[in-house]
């Protein structure tokens, strides 16, 4: 259909020079932290209300805290992520790696996802990051700062989908080959059961918000239940089999199997953690399909990353306590997972417990399907994608980004074919995800924390006088790990012990600052950012009024 555009006059009210003293209510919120809630309940409910960011809303505002902590909890996979990342953790320090480097890393994550939900709260729309780093960034880069940001956020996405799908796939078809080990599956069997798995949950992301929601609340009940019941058979098998490890063991008998000093390939084995929770930025980008999405959008980060960096430590305890020969799980030439099963039960249980895991693995893609195309979506209505104004479409009947879900979809299946060119051009390309989330999550967060005069203004969920701190914390982190998320394992790697990160993250971004400097600067203004006095720096009035094209697509 035919679509136009409308412009909208938004003023800057009188900014308060003690910008909590309108908020006067506080709760204890989990993280330990006073949060000052004081909005009305559904502040961010109204259209008028998104108007102000810049935005018509377009979308049915269906999804609870419940339902949209159920997206990036399913994004995050427990099972399936502890499962596929005990290569980082125990296969570099060993049992060390999986108890005390977890909880470490998690607690330092922990700082991130508070960072962001503060972020979320103040400016609650589906371009997440993309559009906070155009707000906080300096004077006359904002639109650099957005452009740089929302490409690493996509890209870690893009690639995330087809990684998790691949992995599904994987651990699917080596059930069968536990099952009959004299099969070995195929590339091109990969590919197909991995098509199928992206196309489903393509069709899942492009259902109406209403469905969507249905399904992650499902999803999340079946992830716990899956979780609890491989915790219980894993303790069950153990303690009737052989027993438990000593505890001095597990926690202090570091076997260091890199090429690298012991610090630092405690520090490599933080990569687990940071791989497993490189999804619960979800929220944010899903805030504009949430009900009370200033308080519900961050709270569900918070719950994310809390619940499960705890649940997934339990797991690690479990796995640490548990495994009966270190070196064999590190050593096999099959999945470190499936090995580490056939050690502790049956060759029935373990395969009972493998097929959860590909369910759960399963579920983790569909979350990544959904919250990916909000992004594609996000980025298109700002002119950031080519074809951005079919893109940015809203399907008349699901109310949902069914264009963006199919820009996706066919993205993916692009990447599906490097299965045919063999595991280490496909685990090369699948290794950006985390560093692309973390380099995201974090650009925004340090202007916010460096740079005196951004323009942030805390929402009704912030961390008062802990903000700068817990901040800075977060940057420190993501600046020390991006280096060691590049590392191979030894010191004189062949090809297929490359780490291959710093060359596949990099050089599409640099080819995507080239196309900025080139380009994108001459036409690229950065995200519709309207009536910004949620954002204007603490204690000045600035009175005058700005004009934005607020689309009105149908």
């Amino acid at each position: 259909m035919a679509s136009q555009s409308s412009d909208a006059s938004f003023s800057y009210p009188k900014a308060s020079s003690n910008p909590s003293s309108s908020l006067g209510i506080h709760e204890k919120a989990n993280s330990g932290f006073d949060i000052e809630v004081g909005a009305p309940e559904n502040d961010t409910d109204n259209p008028e209300d998104l108007g102000k960011l810049g935005y018509k809303q377009e979308f049915h505002r269906n999804l609870s805290l419940f339902s949209v902590f159920s997206v990036s909890f399913s994004l995050l996979g427990l099972l399936p992520s502890v499962a596929t990342t005990m290569t980082y953790n125990l296969g570099y320090i060993g049992s060390p790696g999986l108890v005390w480097g977890w909880i470490i890393a998690i607690a330092l994550v922990e700082c991130v996802a508070l960072s962001m939900a503060e972020l979320c709260s103040s400016m609650p729309t589906s371009g997440g990051l993309y559009y906070a780093a155009a707000v906080l960034a300096p004077e006359g880069w904002g639109p650099f700062a957005s452009w740089v940001t929302g490409w690493s956020n996509y890209l870690g996405q893009l690639i995330g989908g087809p990684s998790i799908n691949y992995s599904t796939a994987s651990m699917l078809l080596g059930a069968v080959s536990v099952a009959h080990p004299s099969y070995t599956p195929s590339n091109y069997q990969l590919f197909l059961v991995t098509l199928v798995i992206t196309a489903v949950n393509a069709f899942i992301a492009s259902l109406p918000t209403k469905l969507i929601a249905r399904y992650n609340s499902f999803s999340t009940y079946l992830n716990t239940l899956f979780f609890l019941i491989t915790f219980i058979v894993i303790l069950a098998f153990a303690g009737k089999n052989h027993g438990f490890n000593d505890s001095h063991a597990v926690w202090g008998d570091i076997t260091n199997y890199t090429d690298w000093p012991d610090g630092f390939a405690v520090l490599m084995s933080f990569c687990g953690a940071i791989w497993t929770m490189s999804g619960y930025d979800a929220p944010f980008h899903m805030s504009e399909e949430t009900a009370n999405a200033s308080v519900n959008a961050p709270r569900g980060i918070v719950l994310t990353a809390t619940i499960g960096g705890l649940m997934g430590w339990v797991m690690q305890l479990i796995i640490a306590y548990t495994m009966v020969d270190q070196n064999a799980v590190v050593h096999t030439d099959s999945s470190m997972w499936a090995t580490y099963l056939s050690q502790v039960m049956s060759q029935k249980a373990a395969i009972a417990i493998i097929s959860l895991t590909v369910v759960s693995s399963f579920i983790m893609g569909q979350g990544n399907a959904t919250a990916c195309s909000r992004i594609a979506y996000s980025y298109a209505r700002d002119g950031v994608l080519p074809f951005s104004d079919t893109f940015a479409k809203v399907n008349s009947k699901t109310k949902t980004p069914v264009n963006a879900v199919l820009l996706d979809f066919c993205f993916h299946v692009c990447v599906l074919f490097l299965i045919f060119a063999g595991e280490v051009t496909i685990d090369a390309v699948f290794s950006v995800t985390a560093i692309g989330a973390f380099v995201a999550f974090t650009t925004p967060i340090c202007m916010r924390v460096f740079f005196k005069d951004n323009k942030f203004r805390p929402g009704p969920w912030n961390l008062g006088k802990f903000s700068r701190i817990i901040g800075a914390f977060s940057c420190f982190f993501v600046a020390l790990m991006i280096p060691v998320l590049c590392f191979p394992t030894v010191k004189n790697p062949a090809p297929k012990d490359m780490n291959w990160t710093c060359l596949v993250f990099g050089g599409p971004m640099m080819l995507i600052i080239l196309w900025y400097a080139i380009s994108a600067r001459k036409w690229f203004k950065g995200p519709r950012i309207g009536g910004s006095d949620p954002y204007i720096v603490e204690g000045v009035d600035p009175v005058r009024s700005i004009s934005a094209s607020v689309s009105t697509k149908k």
